[in-house]
């Protein structure tokens, strides 16, 4: 040990030692020892600080080394160590590190003190090493943990006499696995797999690995969840099973001591009768025989007086004996000549009775292990439980039958008046519920329910009345009126019964992401509604029938688009004289070469005037549309209130606001009209294609000329209810209407 230890490199900061000291942990576990400590660290400081004031530097290190040798000879004497040849060698071992101390005085850090006042005095790395252990100032607090670690630290040799501890050398950090082999099921590094075993395995990024890991992870958390979830499940029903079968013993056994009972007061009731019946045959029979021996004894006492009467008549004399023996003669004749009845009336022996207990066993076949079930209760009609051609019926029971079938019977309902000769249909179902299909949209039917079992069938339960959800409606997308902020929907029902209301679905086609309707109205009473959309968007539109059953399948979608308003031509208020395109856009006036039949007149038809009214969408705000027209036809365009004079012009009254155009070669006339009023105005160029701007907003109609964007007029209207664009021809020739346009930048403006 001594030969390696002189082998020993200086200690140095960064570098461990390659040979270890040990030493007995007695010389540090002994605390009572220490207090020595204080006082000669004390005295070595003194002999230091008076060294240091008066030699020279080296001078002082010297003396320092030699102070430092003498303590350990003093702790090793003081502790009894001198025998120990082997640790004072160690101690004393001049290759050992070297601690120089300079000329400063040690100085111990206090609380409070600034951290550049902390150290006066200059150490080499090893003492400082040391000194940042613990090891300098030993008469310091923790004095004799410090020197123990600080000699551990430099200093050990394994022994199991010895303890030791050993600062190994930090060794670098592994590269971390950056990859995954599927092969080996492990994560590897990146090189490992180029050149070690790895090299012919699958493998694949750490990260891919780690997600895939948590999806099968979380796939088997989810069925293992769900498994956990059908065990609870299970053990719920075990559990019900478990309770009704004690409630099932329960009842059997309440079942067997009532008709046990019942057939015990029937036997009881049986052995009584039986029994009055013998007494009775047996009292009849003892009065028999009792009438018999009270006549026999009579006939005794009749006999015995005979005999005694004759022999006092042997001793009577001769004269007196004939007197009486004539009459006794007599008597005795009449007694003899009686019958005495010697047979006995009746038998002793009893007749054998028989028992009748068919009405025993008829009670003891009566008892059943299964009663028979009582009446289900049909229970009303959930909400949401029924489509356009099915229904689910639900019922219960109130007791715990047992049931091995349920018979569902139905049949609908007509003219309010349920089960009147209407066909009746049976379903046998083993559930409390059964999906009855094939049924007719938006019609009530008739539901009852029986049970049964090998006992029996049960009582028919209460009759409920369930109904289907009504067919989908049909939207009349030829009459959908629309503007930018607002869209009118109308639709039929499709249904010949009432339904409670109705509900209309929108999709906004550019909304991100939207798969689903965006929005819903509610509510709907009638075949009609005014949605309130965005502008400048496209909708896709549905509508939903409801009723108690449950809401009907979606109408075909229709597709609105609010980037203008949109309204069609009303066939109501055409001139018989006009034609309306299919599309409802475009009025057409021909030659009339003959005198057609005209129909007769109604209140709501033009029939002076050749015009037609537009259904606008009753909306405030700003509506525009365009007509294009010919500049050699007669036409007369604008706005008018519904109730209108149908036998007057249009802008001949205080309903209605027109541009009227007429042709005579080669001049054009064109008037603003209203209530027959029009201002001086002159147009220079002849529009062939018309603004119209209504603005409820500010009371206004505009006329322009779309080609040339040039403004022709404004009118300054009293809008207080709504108004219907109208269209007059007063020659042969055609309007076009252009509708769901945004309005141009120069209309804007007014």
């Amino acid at each position: 040990m001594e030969e390696e230890a002189g082998e020993a490199p200086e200690l140095d900061r960064s570098t461990a030692p390659r040979d270890f000291h040990f030493y007995p942990l007695d010389l540090y576990d002994s605390e009572d020892r220490m207090p020595i400590f204080q006082e000669e660290s004390s005295r070595m400081r003194r002999e230091a600080h008076v060294e240091m004031t008066s030699e020279p530097r080296g001078a002082a290190k010297g003396r320092s080394q030699r102070h430092f040798e003498g303590e350990v000879d003093e702790l090793v004497r003081l502790y009894g160590l001198e025998d120990d040849h082997e640790l004072g060698d160690a101690f004393v071992d001049r290759n050992m590190p070297r601690i120089e101390v300079s000329e400063y005085p040690p100085y111990v850090m206090t609380r409070g003190e600034p951290a550049g006042e902390q150290r006066d005095w200059r150490l080499t790395e090893a003492a400082a090493e040391a000194e940042d252990l613990g090891f300098g100032g030993w008469g310091s607090e923790g004095q004799c943990q410090d020197l123990r670690e600080a000699y551990r630290y430099t200093h050990g040799r394994a022994s199991e006499e010895y303890e030791c501890y050993v600062i190994p050398e930090e060794e670098d950090e592994e590269e971390a696995a950056d990859v995954f082999c599927v092969t080996c099921k492990t994560p590897v590094r990146a090189l490992e797999k180029a050149f070690e075993e790895h090299k012919e395995h699958e493998v694949t990024p750490l990260s891919k690995a780690l997600e895939s890991a948590k999806d099968e992870i979380h796939k088997n958390m989810y069925r293992l969840e769900k498994q956990i979830i059908e065990m609870e499940n299970f053990a719920s029903h075990l559990e019900e099973v478990f309770i009704t079968v004690e409630e099932n013993f329960g009842r059997q056994e309440q079942n067997f001591e009532s008709h046990y009972n019942e057939i015990l007061e029937t036997l009881a009731q049986k052995y009584e009768e039986k029994i009055h019946t013998l007494g009775e045959k047996k009292k009849e029979k003892l009065e028999a025989l009792y009438g018999q021996l009270v006549s026999c004894g009579e006939n005794l006492d009749t006999c015995k007086e005979l005999m005694e009467t004759i022999e006092e008549m042997c001793h009577e004399e001769k004269v007196d004996f004939i007197k009486d023996a004539v009459a006794m003669a007599d008597r005795l004749r009449r007694f003899l000549e009686t019958k005495t009845d010697v047979d006995i009336s009746t038998q002793p022996a009893l007749e054998d009775q028989s028992l009748d207990f068919s009405d025993v066993e008829q009670l003891l076949g009566s008892i059943n292990t299964i009663p028979v079930p009582s009446a289900p209760v049909i229970n009303p009609q959930a909400p949401n439980s029924a489509t356009g051609s099915s229904v689910r019926v639900c019922w219960s029971l109130y007791s715990d039958d047992t049931v091995e079938s349920y018979q569902l019977s139905y049949r609908p309902v007509r003219d309010s008046s349920p089960g009147k000769d209407q066909a009746e249909f049976t379903i046998t179902v083993k559930e409390t519920y059964c999906l009855v299909i094939n049924l007719v949209p938006n019609t009530q039917y008739e539901f009852w329910v029986t049970a049964q079992n090998k006992a029996g069938v049960s009582s028919a339960s209460e009759c409920a009345v369930y109904m289907t959800a009504p067919s989908a409606p049909i939207i009349k997308s030829k009459e959908i009126r629309s503007c930018e902020e607002a869209a009118l929907i109308c639709w039929e029902s499709g249904n010949l019964n009432p339904v409670d209301s109705y509900t209309v679905e929108l999709i906004q086609a550019e909304t991100p992401g939207s798969s689903g309707v965006t929005e819903s109205v509610v509510g709907i009473p009638t075949c009609e509604a005014l949605v309130q959309l965005q502008p400048q968007q496209t909708y896709t539109i549905s509508v939903r029938a409801l009723n108690v059953g449950g809401p009907s399948a979606r109408s075909e979608p229709a597709t609105v688009h609010t980037a203008g308003s949109c309204f069609r031509l009303n066939q109501h208020t055409c001139h018989p004289w006009l034609t309306i395109s299919e599309d409802g856009l475009t009025a057409v006036r021909s030659v009339r070469t003959t005198s057609a039949r005209e129909p007769p007149p109604r209140s709501t038809r033009f029939s002076r005037c050749v015009a037609v009214m537009g259904n606008l969408i009753p909306v405030r705000g700003r509506h525009y549309w365009e007509v294009e027209v010919d500049e050699h036809l007669d036409y007369t365009v604008g706005v008018a209130f519904e109730d209108v004079p149908k036998q007057e012009d249009l802008g001949t009254n205080s309903l209605s606001w027109c541009m009227r155009h007429t042709w005579a070669s080669p001049r054009h006339k064109y008037e603003f009209l209203h209530n027959k009023m029009t201002p001086d105005i002159r147009i220079t160029v002849s529009p062939r294609k018309i603004g119209i701007l209504l603005d409820y907003e500010n009371s206004k109609l505009s006329f322009f000329n779309v080609d040339i964007a040039q403004h022709l007029y404004t009118f300054s209207c009293q809008l207080d209810r709504f108004v219907h664009p109208c269209f007059s021809l007063e020659k042969p020739g055609c309007l076009k209407i252009h509708d769901g346009i945004s309005m141009p930048k120069h209309v804007t403006f007014y």
